[in-house]
């Protein structure tokens, strides 16, 4: 960084997800931040931010200057979020919407540009504003541990607090990867809403590199839409619908010669040629083949992460957002093994293990809406495992990391389940 007003008071130098966010969101070094403190000589003040709770907490990075967008980027989507938040954002925005954040002694994040640079040129708020022919614009930031499968996300408002959209930020190859597939996916959307049983998705407004980041800006979600309950039977007739596209079902075709498991198995060997002292997902792959090639089952399309938090209800119509990991050809009933298996694992806490034994559950509960034998059945639930775990891989070779979680869970899971 070049012109911070205090090294030590850039939060950009920090290790933690405050830091994170900071570099991600406002990277060029001739951005100067402060936490604090006043801009440096020969810069202007262009943005400011209250930093929730805490510096050392840091939660959420909140927009001042506009008492209605500072109000709207914390009681907007209220009704997604889980009671307690929803009753702490409620209290902060009713204080918000009195102008009364700044009262509250965060700690205020200044932002600085010199007076010569144009805040379109080197801030990406700014950028997607002209870009969009919006006037004033302010963006609300959650701030979690350092991740590098996590992407910043901006909410974005007008002065008047109405909402804008959202901008998903693609800061590292994992992650550009990401956002690039989620704004094709949503370009491919609008065509299937008058689908029956589809679900709404936001609409694509624009996708934009800049600055080494790839920028999916997405419109907002409607504003009464309301979460699902964690807890809720799972949608079967809209995975149905994302998966055939309003075509009727295809016929079932055995999973020897199919496309899906070419695709698979090659990405299998590339898995293991770069893990040479491990050759156990080559294995998996060739053994899904062996025991299941002969088995058939129809094959669509999949949101890629079915979970009740990425999706939500409004206007009788199911909502979901989160598209990154869509794709064609694979498996139906894909959805559903993935909305079990995240369950089990996100919100019970459970191992692999016994996730992937959620997996098989749901999959013989519903197995007949999916039309699928109990071969198929197993197919699906074993595939679909595979294809998580070369998931994992693909972002830690992209340089997001292991997720700790499932590697070398999965691995170490698939045989003992071909040994079954």
């Amino acid at each position: 960084m070049t012109e911070p007003a205090t090294a030590s008071a850039d939060p950009r130098t920090r290790t933690d997800g405050l830091g994170w966010v900071t570099r991600a969101v406002f990277g060029a070094e001739r951005v100067g931040l402060t936490v604090d403190g006043g801009s440096p000589v020969g810069h202007r003040t262009v943005a400011r931010y209250a930093i929730v709770p805490s510096v050392q907490r840091a939660r959420f990075l909140l927009p001042l200057g506009s008492p209605r967008a500072t109000a709207a980027s914390l009681l907007a989507y209220n009704a997604l979020r889980p009671p307690q938040v929803r009753a702490v954002r409620a209290l902060l925005g009713g204080v918000a919407r009195l102008g009364g954040i700044e009262l509250a002694r965060f700690p205020i994040l200044t932002v600085s540009l010199p007076d010569a640079v144009a805040a379109e040129d080197a801030l990406l708020v700014h950028r997607l504003a002209a870009l969009l022919g919006w006037g004033p614009t302010y963006a609300a930031c959650g701030v979690r541990p350092p991740d590098p499968n996590h992407k910043p996300t901006l909410q974005l408002f007008g002065s008047a607090g109405r909402p804008l959209g959202f901008a998903k930020i693609g800061w590292n190859d994992a992650t550009r990867l990401l956002v690039t597939a989620e704004a094709a996916a949503l370009r491919e959307l609008p065509a299937l809403a008058r689908v029956p049983d589809h679900p709404v998705a936001p609409r694509l407004l624009a996708e934009h590199r800049w600055a080494g980041r790839s920028v999916a800006l997405v419109e907002p979600l409607p504003a009464t839409v309301r979460g699902l309950s964690t807890t809720a039977e799972p949608e079967v007739a809209a995975v149905l619908a994302v998966a055939r596209r309003g075509r009727p079902p295809a016929r079932p075709q055995p999973l020897a010669g199919s496309r899906f498991l070419t695709r698979l198995t090659r990405a299998a060997h590339q898995a293991a040629a770069t893990m040479p002292a491990d050759a156990r997902v080559a294995v998996a792959a060739a053994e899904l083949a062996s025991r299941h090639g002969d088995s058939s089952v129809e094959f669509g399309h999949w949101h890629g992460d079915w979970v009740p938090w990425n999706l939500g209800w409004h206007a009788d119509r199911l909502v979901a957002w989160d598209w990154e990991h869509s794709a064609p050809d694979v498996p139906l009933g894909f959805d559903l093994a993935h909305d079990a298996f995240q369950r089990a694992l996100v919100l019970r806490g459970e191992s692999a293990a016994t996730a992937a034994g959620a997996v098989d559950l749901q999959l013989r509960r519903y197995g007949d809406a999916l039309g699928l034998n109990r071969a198929g059945q197993r197919l699906v639930a074993d595939a679909y495992l595979l294809e998580l775990w070369l998931r994992t891989w693909r972002l830690a070779n992209a340089g997001a990391g292991w997720n700790p979680a499932l590697h070398p869970a999965l691995l170490e899971l698939f045989a003992q389940r071909y040994d079954r």
